[in-house]
């Protein structure tokens, strides 16, 4: 994939870009192009046409919701399946575990200084495994995580969640029925999707 020529480290595309992934048969998503999906029958044309016109607009709406809120959605992973003959979009979007942001207070003076970004995603979490010999290579055993840690892990987490959706994050009862209060969030996100 050509890149444009000059461009500095966290400067945005002058259009999103998509760097297809297939499931590899053991450990991490393995890279491949959209014509070699088409070749291998991974996706069909007609299917792969759908997923892309699905993936730029669920970014595009992902920034509009990102920038209300004063962040900049970065990047982010989709993950598409088929089920009787339909495409579906399927996991999380938009999530820290999927998505970075940035915020976008400071992000030109910072990119302007060369400037590490300010932002919200998983990767602080991956650079403490990394600070801790941790690379999840077989063998490997995944360092101690402390109450502590876990703790401020939460807080990250609870910081996006927050920036996002503009609401205060509540914390329920630790003696609560976890599986009913799952259950009634996801009822009221689905019935919040068909209602915009």
């Amino acid at each position: 994939m050509k890149l444009p020529d000059g461009m500095r480290e966290n400067e945005r595309f002058p259009e999103p870009i998509i760097t297809p992934t297939t499931k590899a048969d053991e450990g991490h998503d393995m890279n491949i192009s959209k014509e070699e999906i088409i070749r291998q029958g991974i996706v069909s044309e007609e299917d792969y046409a759908i997923i892309e016109d699905w993936t730029r607009r669920l970014f595009a709406r992902g920034q509009e919701i990102a920038a209300k809120q004063g962040l900049i959605l970065v990047d982010t992973k989709y993950e598409f399946g088929k089920r009787d003959g339909k495409c579906y979009l399927i996991d999380e979007i938009h999530t820290p575990d999927s998505s970075r942001y940035f915020y976008a207070g400071g992000y030109e003076e910072k990119l302007a200084k060369g400037e590490p970004q300010k932002q919200l995603s998983k990767e602080f979490v991956r650079q403490w495994l990394i600070e801790h010999d941790f690379m999840n290579e077989p063998g490997q055993t995944l360092p101690e995580i402390t109450d502590e840690y876990a703790e401020s892990v939460s807080d990250r987490y609870i910081e996006l969640y927050e920036h996002i959706t503009g609401e205060k994050f509540d914390k329920a009862a630790e003696d609560g029925d976890i599986a009913a209060r799952i259950e009634k969030n996801v009822k009221g996100c689905l019935a919040e999707l068909k209602r915009n």
